[in-house]
């Protein structure tokens, strides 16, 4: 079978994108790790599938498998590239899109700009919805990482995070303490790693090492669970410009309790075909 796809990304964050509303397929791990393999295959963070919802009141069903072919519950980039892919590819004609996804309703915007504006939800950081094995719900907790003692923020965007402080991400030890910290034993389901700098009230750099893909060039979960950490620890104040590897996204949150926004963009780089064996 001849599957047709579309290559996109938002800041460097890579999708193959699937329209199985008018197409017919299935795809099982083994395909999704050879397609995501960037010398023998199409090469990408996660693979993204659009959907017919399962909910009435939705448009689509969003479905996000990362390279090494798990499915997971989000992923505020790929949700952006969605949106664009949905309406380049005249799926529908909405400049307000509401999608279904694993980690629960996600409403997207088509900005005068071509901006993709993201209702991510209201964040959680409750241990169990993380989940995280936790005695409560605390701005920080200590984790013991290889012999040593970390802070961290946890919480939820739809999929779990870990949000670590440093003084510069250039030198923050992602490559080590991020996988360590991602297959950590208090988090069951695994978790996302992010480096947050603050380089004011309103700005930060971010580097995240995303669960089951590594280091990326932007996670939109990732920086929404930043933000998220950062004013609740009194350390940011909405908006929020998140300096990402591959580009800024722009948060706006409103404290615990209240919905979290994410602002990008979404490029489509190509469109291709590839058979299914």
């Amino acid at each position: 079978m001849l599957l047709h796809f579309t290559k996109m990304h938002g800041l460097g964050n890579d999708f193959m994108v699937v329209d199985l509303v008018t197409q017919r397929a299935r795809l099982n791990n083994d395909q999704v790790r050879r397609f995501a393999d960037r010398h023998f295959g199409i090469g990408f963070d996660q693979l993204l599938i659009v959907e017919p919802p399962q909910n009435p009141d939705m448009d689509f069903r969003y479905r996000i498998f990362n390279a090494d072919g798990g499915e997971v519950e989000n992923c505020g980039n790929g949700a952006r590239c969605f949106a664009r892919f949905v309406r380049d590819q005249r799926l529908t004609h909405k400049n307000e899109i509401h999608v279904e996804t694993c980690g629960g309703p996600l409403t997207l915007t088509v900005e005068n700009d071509d901006r993709i504006t993201v209702d991510m939800g209201i964040p959680d950081f409750t241990p169990a919805a993380i989940p995280f094995e936790a005695d409560g719900d605390h701005i920080l907790h200590v984790l013991d990482v290889k012999d040593e003692r970390w802070q961290i923020g946890a919480l939820s965007i739809g999929n779990p995070h870990a949000v670590l402080q440093v003084e510069n991400t250039e030198t923050a030890p992602v490559a080590s303490l991020g996988p360590a910290i991602e297959s950590h034993p208090r988090f069951p389901a695994r978790v996302n790693v992010g480096f947050l700098q603050r380089l004011s009230p309103h700005e930060a750099r971010l580097r995240v090492f995303e669960r089951g893909t590594g280091e990326t060039m932007a996670c939109g979960t990732g920086a929404c669970a930043a933000v998220a950490h950062g004013i609740r620890r009194e350390l940011l104040v909405s908006p929020v410009t998140v300096h990402l590897l591959g580009g800024d996204l722009t948060i706006t949150w409103d404290g615990p309790g209240t919905r979290l926004f994410m602002t990008g963009p979404a490029e489509r780089v190509f469109d291709g075909r590839v058979y299914l064996t």
